[in-house]
This record gives structure tokens, C-alpha cells and sequence, in this order.
């Protein structure tokens, strides 16, 4: 909803931990309409496993200049990684951190 509604409130920056892109499993319904347009500066912290929009996925996405996504590794939707990942839930979490920190510092 926050993506939606940016522009209108005039908000500096807009940040989301993880973005529905599209219902998992249906890729062809694309939620990305508003992002073509976006004129808030804006970052999506998102999985590259997520299923709402995998890192193979995305980037063939139409989104707006001022859209960034910043791709937290082999994370999914809550960007815990599997197992076998060579990063563990606490390093993504503190990747989140530490990159939102940082685009809110610039903003």
C-alpha cells in the first residue's frame, strides 16, 4: 500500500522489506503499474528466492529510475536462506540493516 500511495503523500523515500511483484506461482499478474511511474526515491529489499519475485525474474521488470532493489542472498520472502546457503537468516537480517540504514543516510 505504501508503494501505492509515495507520490501523493510526498514522502522522502520509500522502503520496502520485500515486494509483492506478482502472487507466487502466477508471474504473468504483475502488481507493477504504479513502480513504471514511481517519482519517489524508493528501495526494495527482496529474496532472491522470494516467490513473490525471484532475482531471475525482476530485473526483465519496466520499473521506474528511481526504484533500487538491493537482493538480499538466497533469501526468500522473510529472506531466511535454505540450509545448505553459505549465509545464515542473521547475516541477511543484518544485510537488510545495514543497506535500508544506509539508503534512508542518503536520502
Amino acid at each position: 500500500m505504501a508503494s501505492l500511495v509515495a507520490d501523493e503523500l510526498g514522502v522522502a523515500g520509500l522502503l520496502c522489506l520485500g515486494y509483492p511483484f506478482h502472487p507466487p506461482g502466477k508471474p504473468d499478474r504483475l502488481r507493477i503499474e504504479h513502480l513504471q511511474s514511481l517519482a519517489t526515491p524508493a528501495l526494495i529489499l527482496q529474496g532472491e528466492r522470494d516467490a513473490f519475485g525471484r532475482r531471475d525474474e525482476v530485473p526483465a521488470y519496466p520499473l521506474s529510475e528511481q526504484v533500487r532493489i538491493a537482493w538480499v542472498p538466497d533469501g526468500d520472502h522473510s529472506f531466511k536462506p535454505r540450509k545448505s546457503a553459505a549465509t545464515t537468516e542473521r547475516d541477511n537480517l543484518a544485510f537488510a540493516v545495514e543497506t535500508a540504514a544506509a539508503f534512508v543516510a542518503q536520502l
